[in-house]
């Protein structure tokens, strides 16, 4: 049985669906049943997340979320 997390910047409450839903398909397509896939969204907000030595609050800051 596949789980599987994504680890993301905050997305809106109708995109989860959306990403659980096609991560799902993803292996229903390789005749893995939907019912033994886990998804997980751990969501971490853009100042707790940062690369190249910077925080992804300021170096995103224009990105409309």
């Amino acid at each position: 049985m596949p789980i599987i997390t994504v680890d993301t910047w905050p997305v809106k409450k109708e995109q989860k669906n959306e990403i659980i839903k096609n991560i799902t398909k993803v292996f229903t397509d390789l005749g893995i049943p939907a019912m033994a896939v886990t998804v997980l969204i751990k969501e971490t907000d853009l100042e707790n997340w940062g690369s190249a030595g910077e925080q992804h609050s300021v170096k995103f800051k224009d990105l409309k979320r």
